[in-house]
């Protein structure tokens, strides 16, 4: 399977904290992957990385065997997509109007917002079953509804994406539906996907690799029916 993005030796810090200390790791296309550990052990900061967001205190982040550093930023955005943890889009905009932003890696600033634009924006808001909910302000939409609007970047038609614990503060039945919404988009898109997780059952039910970390570094690295054990349970 094509490998897309790799990290090799990678440390990533805040000021002088190194959080991340010489990791390799590799994400290969069309793949579920979970990254899971305990709280503090660098799992956002890992997929902060790879996204292109943290630059490494050393080691490379490779997207297609070149370093994602020397890539123009539009380029990048253009094939990743992330969706952070917290960040709140403004309640008074339209779920239509945050979509559209998923378009701006691909638009120059003067381009008009073009049908082929338009079109894509619409298949976003099918997929991910907010087509009914297009003009509704953000502000006004549930939990699970807000969630699955903030996955917008699909308009960007992005080959991977990542997201930081994308059922944080979700009911359990939201959590349920917005796990089985990004498999729906994998099988149908071929996405590669990449989720830093905090719980296991969930890790373990909708990914296909488990990518364990503690304390800044690699502890396991595979299947989930392999790598997922009580030792490693235990050493997490």
């Amino acid at each position: 399977m094509e490998e897309l993005l790799r990290a090799r030796g990678l440390s990533v810090a805040y000021g002088s904290t190194e959080i991340i200390h010489s990791v390799d790791v590799s994400i290969r296309r069309a793949e579920i992957s979970a990254i899971i550990g305990p709280n503090g052990s660098g799992k956002s900061t890992l997929l902060k990385a790879l996204a292109r967001l943290l630059k490494p205190r050393s080691g490379t982040v490779e997207f297609l065997g070149t370093d994602i550093w020397s890539k123009p930023e539009r380029e990048v955005a253009q094939r990743i997509a992330f969706l952070p943890q917290s960040a709140e889009p403004p309640g008074d905009i339209t779920v239509l109007e945050l979509v559209r932003m998923g378009r701006l890696p691909h638009r120059s600033f003067w381009d008009t917002f073009s049908k082929e634009d338009g079109e894509i924006c619409c298949e976003a808001l099918v997929r991910t079953g907010m087509e009914s909910f297009a003009m509704r302000p953000i502000r006004a939409l549930s939990g699970g509804e807000r969630q699955r609007a903030r996955l917008a970047p699909l308009a960007q038609q992005p080959e991977i994406l990542l997201l930081d614990e994308p059922t944080t503060y979700l009911d359990i039945r939201h959590q349920l539906a917005l796990m089985e919404l990004v498999e729906g988009l994998h099988d149908a898109l071929g996405l590669t996907v990449v989720m830093v997780l905090h719980d296991l059952n969930q890790a373990v039910r909708h990914a296909r690799r488990i990518i364990a970390v503690r304390a800044g570094e690699l502890l396991a690295d595979g299947p989930p029916n392999e790598v997922f054990t009580r030792a490693l349970v235990r050493d997490l």
